[in-house]
C-alpha cells in the first residue's frame, strides 16, 4: 500500500537565496495587493446592481480582502525575518507530497518520523 505524505522543503539561506526569497516575497505582496484592489472594484460593481443584498456582498468581499491583507502582513513579517536571519539558517520555504510504501511488518514509527528535503542554491544537499 502507498500513502501520500507532506514533506517540508527547507532552504539554506545564502546571499543568492536571500535575494531570490526577497524577490519572491515582494512579488507575492504585489500580487495580493492587486487582488485586493480587484476585489474592491468587483464589490463596488456588484453593490450597484439591483436585486443583490449589499450587506451580503460587503460581508463576502470584506472577508476575502481581509484574508489577503493578512497574507500581506505575514509575507511582510517573513521579509523582516529574512533580514535578521544569518547565512546558513534553514528556512521552510515549500512543501511537497511524497508517496511512501507501507507494508505489513514495517515500523510505523519510522514511517511517520519527520522527513525533510534541504536545498542550497537550487540543489538538494540533504533528503532526511
Amino acid at each position: 500500500m502507498q500513502i501520500i505524505r507532506k514533506i517540508p522543503v527547507k532552504q539554506v539561506l545564502t546571499e543568492d537565496s536571500r535575494a531570490q526569497l526577497k524577490e519572491r516575497f515582494y512579488e507575492r505582496c504585489t500580487q495580493l495587493d492587486k487582488e485586493c484592489r480587484q476585489l474592491a472594484f468587483e464589490q463596488k460593481k456588484l453593490e450597484r446592481k439591483s436585486g443583490i443584498s449589499k450587506t451580503e456582498v460587503e460581508r463576502r468581499f470584506s472577508k476575502e480582502i481581509s484574508r489577503r491583507r493578512d497574507q500581506i502582513r505575514w509575507t511582510e513579517h517573513q521579509l523582516n525575518q529574512l533580514e535578521v536571519l544569518p547565512n546558513g539558517s534553514e528556512l521552510e520555504t515549500d512543501e511537497v507530497e511524497a508517496l511512501i510504501d507501507v507494508n505489513e511488518g514495517d515500523s510505523w514509527q519510522e514511517l511517520i518520523e519527520e522527513r525533510q528535503i534541504v536545498i542550497q542554491d537550487g540543489k538538494v544537499i540533504r533528503a532526511r
